[in-house]
């Protein structure tokens, strides 16, 4: 059985740290963190991830025992652009987070990964520092996708581990041209594996996204340590906000990221396999609903 954490509250903080708490694990004590966020753009969450959940969620690892934090991201516009754009500099300067910016690395540092059983034409890079990571720790928004994802959740938020153009191919271009983006969206995952994945739903996107959407009070923060698992929990949390006829109508598992992964064994297979855990008396009746809808598959 696969954990997920339920905190329901309107403020992001405390929305972490009981999430975290309930969650009851420490996979980061004692190692060197890290953190993907959700950079993709500087678009005010759920384009992006808010700095109130960054800051909180840096906050809690060192308190849970982070031997060292960075932070690595690729961005859609120049990754540094984006970052002076939301002001995280300084805040993480102040905590001492190294940031690693994916469009400074050198060619060999994105490395080529070819699986056997790939929708990838003739595979895909993924940088260097995400799969030596001791520690991945990844936090994402709960949204839609516009532009064929149908969902962007934390398998959807390590796209941005794979370069857009590098050695001479557009992977970018690749990927939002093929009919099977949702499958190779999953197929990103398969070569690496977080240890710890903090989800805001807070403001939601239930249509639209990712940078931008119908936007919603959601007022939940999610956490796990399998991604499949937590996103099957996003999911449902969109169906019980109301979405999309592409998130509303087909089963959990029967949406292509989330099968595809389950296939490669990224994750739980089923919705049986998920622990809801409420993270207080006044998360209880969101889990139950979002178990409600679990239990329908």
């Amino acid at each position: 059985m696969a954990r997920v954490s339920v905190m329901q509250t309107e403020e992001r903080r405390a929305g972490v740290r009981g999430a975290l708490a309930a969650l009851a694990e420490n996979p980061v004590k004692n190692k060197a963190v890290l953190v993907k966020p959700n950079f993709n753009t500087a678009d005010p969450a759920p384009g992006s991830t808010h700095n109130d959940t960054l800051t909180a969620l840096v906050d809690q690892l060192w308190e849970m025992g982070a031997a060292s934090i960075r932070l690595g991201e690729r961005s859609y516009t120049p990754t540094h652009q984006v970052m002076q754009q939301k002001g995280v500099g300084a805040l993480l300067e102040e905590r001492q987070v190294q940031v690693i910016d994916f469009d400074d690395l050198a060619p060999g540092d994105w490395v080529l990964c070819r699986p056997a059983d790939t929708h990838w034409n003739d595979g895909f890079r993924v940088a260097r520092p995400i799969l030596e990571a001791e520690c991945l720790v990844s936090t994402g928004c709960l949204k839609t996708h516009q532009f064929g994802g149908v969902i962007t959740l934390s398998l959807k938020l390590h796209v941005g581990v794979v370069p857009a153009f590098r050695n001479g191919f557009a992977y970018m271009q690749e990927l939002h041209g093929s009919p099977y983006q949702q499958e190779m969206i999953a197929e990103i995952n398969a070569p690496f594996s977080p240890a710890l994945i903090v989800m805001d739903g807070i403001d939601t996107f239930v249509d639209g996204g990712p940078a931008t959407g119908k936007r919603i009070k959601g007022n939940v923060m999610l956490a796990a340590t399998d991604r499949v698992a937590v996103d099957a929990v996003g999911v449902a949390m969109l169906k019980h906000l109301g979405s999309n006829p592409a998130v509303m109508e087909p089963g959990i598992f029967e949406l292509r990221q989330i099968k595809r992964a389950a296939e490669l064994g990224i994750g739980v297979r089923s919705t049986s396999d998920i622990d809801l855990v409420p993270a207080d008396d006044a998360s209880a009746g969101l889990s139950a609903a979002l178990e409600k809808i679990l239990s329908r598959g």
